[in-house]
């Protein structure tokens, strides 16, 4: 649930642009990240989810404060 705060504490703006800006290693591309869930590490929070194009398994490393 803390990793979650931490992301809505986030702009909308900024988690849109990090939404749009995920490197998928099978499209060799930046795609956009769905149905991602939220999930805390040491350094901030890390987006777990699929690459909206191909459906392959992505993520998002957010570094926060």
């Amino acid at each position: 649930m803390d990793a979650n705060k931490k992301w809505l504490a986030l702009p909308k703006d900024i988690r849109s642009q990090l939404l749009n800006n995920v490197w998928c290693s099978n499209c060799s591309d930046v795609t956009m990240i769905v149905g991602f869930i939220v999930e805390n590490e040491d350094f901030g929070i890390i987006l777990n989810g699929k690459c909206k194009k191909c459906d392959h398994e992505v993520a998002r490393v957010v570094e926060m404060e």
